[in-house]
C-alpha cells in the first residue's frame, strides 16, 4: 500500500512498514510508561494503621532510644486510652500528638490502645544516663517510691503502680524503662497543669506535694531499674490511697 502510492520497490516498501511497526511500538511502550503507577495497596490492619505511632514509639510500641517517646507496649488497656483522649481533648498537651489525635473517635481510640497492650516486643533496653545519678539520690528515691512520705500523706508509687512497679490493670502504667528526664518531665507537667486527668486528678495531687528534690530522687530511683517485660498486674479488691478519676472511669475492666 505505502510501495504503491510513492514508487517504492519491494524492498522498500518492506523497511517502510517495519519501520511504521516499530514506531507504534515506541509510542505505545510511551504512553504505557506515562501511564502513572498504581499505588501500592496498604494492608488493612491495625499494624499498618498505628505506623503513625510506631514511627515514633518503635515497632510494637517497643520503644526508642529518645527518652522522650516511651515504651507503650504492655501497658494497660485503660491506661493507653485515657492518654490518647487526653492528647486528643487537650488536657495532655504535646503538638504532634494532638493534631495526630483531633479527629479520632472514642471507639478507635480503644481499638489503638487494645492493639498495644496485647503487644509483647523484647523490652529496648534503656541507655545510660550521661551521668550516673549520686547514690544517695537514688537511695532517697528508693525510699520515696517503696515508702511514700508519711508526714504529708503522700503515698508510695508502689501502692498504686504495684510492688514490682509494672503497672495495675485495668488502668495504672508501669513505671520500668523510663530515663530520670522522662519521669521528672512528667511529673513537672502534672505540678505546672500541663499534662491533667480526668478529676479527681490523684497525680496532680501527688506531683505538686512533692519538693524538686524528692523529684529528682523519684526519678533518678525508677531509672535506676532494670528494664523487663513484666506485665501489668491483674485487678484486684485492694483499695487505692487516693481516689483517681481515671481509674473510676476503667472499674470493671473497659475504658
Amino acid at each position: 500500500m505505502f510501495g504503491r502510492r510513492v514508487g517504492l520497490k519491494p524492498l522498500e516498501r518492506v523497511v517502510v512498514v517495519l519501520l511504521a511497526g516499530a514506531g507504534l511500538q515506541l509510542a505505545a511502550v510511551a504512553q504505557e510508561r506515562a501511564a502513572p503507577a498504581a499505588p501500592p495497596r496498604v494492608p488493612d490492619t491495625m499494624e499498618a494503621r498505628v505506623a503513625a505511632c510506631t514511627g515514633c514509639h518503635g515497632v510494637a510500641g517497643r520503644g526508642v532510644e529518645n527518652v522522650y517517646f516511651p515504651r507503650l507496649a504492655g501497658k494497660p488497656a485503660g491506661y493507653l486510652y485515657h492518654q490518647l483522649v487526653a492528647f486528643r481533648d487537650g488536657r495532655r498537651k504535646y503538638v504532634p500528638m494532638n493534631y495526630l489525635l483531633a479527629y479520632l473517635p472514642d471507639a478507635y481510640l480503644r481499638q489503638m490502645a487494645d492493639w498495644f497492650a496485647v503487644q509483647d516486643p523484647p523490652p529496648l533496653a534503656v541507655a545510660a544516663a550521661p551521668a550516673p545519678a549520686p547514690a544517695a539520690l537514688v537511695v532517697d528515691g528508693h525510699r520515696i517510691a517503696t515508702g511514700g512520705v508519711p508526714g504529708r500523706r503522700i503515698p508510695a508509687c508502689t501502692a498504686c503502680h504495684g510492688v514490682d512497679l509494672a503497672g495495675r490493670e485495668p488502668g495504672i502504667p508501669g513505671l520500668l524503662g523510663l530515663r530520670a528526664d522522662y519521669v521528672s518531665a512528667q511529673l513537672g507537667a502534672w505540678r505546672y497543669g500541663v499534662r491533667t486527668a480526668l478529676a479527681p486528678d490523684c497525680m496532680q495531687v501527688i506531683s505538686s506535694s512533692l519538693t524538686e528534690p524528692e523529684v529528682a530522687a523519684v526519678s533518678a530511683y525508677l531509672a535506676s531499674l532494670p528494664v523487663s517485660k513484666t506485665r501489668p498486674a491483674k485487678a484486684g479488691p485492694a483499695k487505692l490511697p487516693l481516689a483517681c478519676g481515671s481509674q473510676a472511669h476503667t472499674a470493671g475492666g473497659r475504658p
